[in-house]
């Protein structure tokens, strides 16, 4: 995990010299010229990138010049100072959230570039709440190959991820933590970016993911941050290199925003946990909700999650945190403060209830499941050296699992189960040899 940045205070403007009158404004440039600009390498103004941000909330940009920019941008880059810019345009175009002063070191939230079977956010949102901290998690629907926590959570029948300011914060009073998704208030201008870099080929842009990022969290008031970089076949980025790129760009970026940010780096070659699909995904994130699921999902939720309390100073060493996070797990206080955010966020007391009480079985007949089911049995003898989450995560795209365009609708239904580990013997036809 890289060390936190710790922002200091900004710096005063150098005084101006001279006692004459002030130039007007420049004309600002129209959305053609920008896409040149950056089309040819060029870099673009904190004006420039302010007023691409307006058209794109104000829709007097077409889709096409939204796509041409993103392009742009994608193949050409963007240095820090353009970035920051960018973050705080998409950050500024919509409100601004504001919370009791008495909350400031509480505010704390977690963020993945995305993963195969990453349900993290859903179990680690409620155990940070049932530890003591407000969590406003802003997040995001499925890009690429990757699934979104909103599609999940929103496999959960009556689950609404469009909450007003005024609804979080009713939220974060009484249960401690909510997970909801931009709106026409909160961050618009990201919105429509992120569902058209996911159509546009443009998911895997160093700046635009940054500015996506943080755009999100700087509306929060945050106390701490940490984000989970991905890297491996099934990362965004395959490269460990390229991900700690993206981790120094987040934290640099965000201690510019004021915010305490720490980065981790894992792997995203194998699927995180044993199921992946938007309702496997919520079965698992149940269990580990329990005190039980895979040894991996319980060990990253509670590494980000103690990193959370020291950053943010609740606790006084990473350890102490995930120490916490993990008995948050075992006691049911983590389960209890989901089941309660269900409850909050539409779903029918009841259901809550049963989803978080019921055994594996009963949530499953809770839950939209897919209508054909079929196990895969092994072809030959041998040994599991590898899971390969991208080629996965791609089969269960096609079936409908994501999105081939913005807006598509999901089957929430499909996924897939894995009954193997790496490692494990397999006969022909048959079940894994004990």
């Amino acid at each position: 995990m890289t060390t936190p940045e710790t922002p200091g205070a900004p710096g005063d403007p150098a005084a101006g010299g001279g006692g004459g009158p002030a130039e007007a404004p420049p004309e600002p440039r129209q959305l053609p010229e920008l896409i040149r600009t950056k089309r040819d390498g060029g870099r673009l103004t904190e004006a420039d990138i302010g007023g691409f941000v307006r058209a794109v909330v104000d829709r007097s940009a077409q889709d096409a010049q939204i796509g041409a920019m993103l392009m742009a941008i994608r193949l050409q880059g963007m240095d820090l100072e353009e970035t920051s810019a960018l973050t705080q345009a998409l950050a500024k175009s919509g409100q601004q959230l504001e919370w009791p002063e008495a909350w400031h070191q509480q505010l704390v939230d977690k963020h993945s570039t995305g993963g195969v079977g990453d349900k993290v956010s859903l179990v680690l949102a409620p155990a940070l709440a049932a530890c003591g901290c407000k969590v406003p998690m802003i997040s995001g629907r499925g890009l690429g190959h990757t699934g979104g926590t909103l599609d999940k959570l929103e496999s959960i029948p009556g689950f609404s991820v469009l909450q007003s300011p005024e609804q979080m914060q009713a939220l974060l009073e009484g249960v401690g933590c909510c997970i909801v998704g931009q709106s026409e208030q909160l961050v618009p201008a990201d919105g429509i970016l992120y569902a058209a870099r996911d159509v546009t080929a443009t998911v895997d842009s160093l700046p635009l993911i940054t500015a996506s990022i943080l755009s999100k969290k700087a509306v929060e008031g945050l106390s701490a941050l940490v984000v989970d970089v991905k890297f491996g076949e099934a990362a965004v980025f395959p490269s460990q290199e390229q991900a700690r790129e993206l981790a120094r760009a987040l934290v640099g970026v965000g201690a510019g925003l004021g915010l305490r940010v720490a980065a981790a780096l894992t792997a995203m070659d194998n699927p995180l946990g044993r199921n992946v699909g938007h309702t496997l995904e919520v079965e698992e994130a149940l269990l580990c909700l329990d005190g039980l699921g895979p040894p991996d999902l319980r060990d990253l939720v509670t590494r980000l999650g103690g990193a959370l309390l020291w950053l943010s100073g609740q606790a006084e060493a990473q350890a102490e945190g995930a120490a916490r996070v993990a008995a948050a797990l075992d006691d049911g206080s983590a389960r209890d403060r989901f089941e309660r955010m269900l409850a909050g966020q539409g779903v029918d007391a009841g259901l809550a209830q049963a989803l978080c009480s019921g055994t594996p079985a009963q949530r499953r007949q809770l839950l939209p499941c897919a209508q054909h089911q079929e196990e895969l049995c092994s072809p030959a003898d041998g040994t599991v050296e590898r899971i390969r989450a991208l080629a996965l995560a791609r089969v269960l795209h096609e079936l409908g699992a994501g999105r081939s365009r913005a807006g598509q609708p999901l089957r929430h239904g499909v996924g897939a189960e894995l009954l193997v580990t790496v490692g494990q013997r397999l006969r022909r036809g048959g079940p894994p040899v004990r």
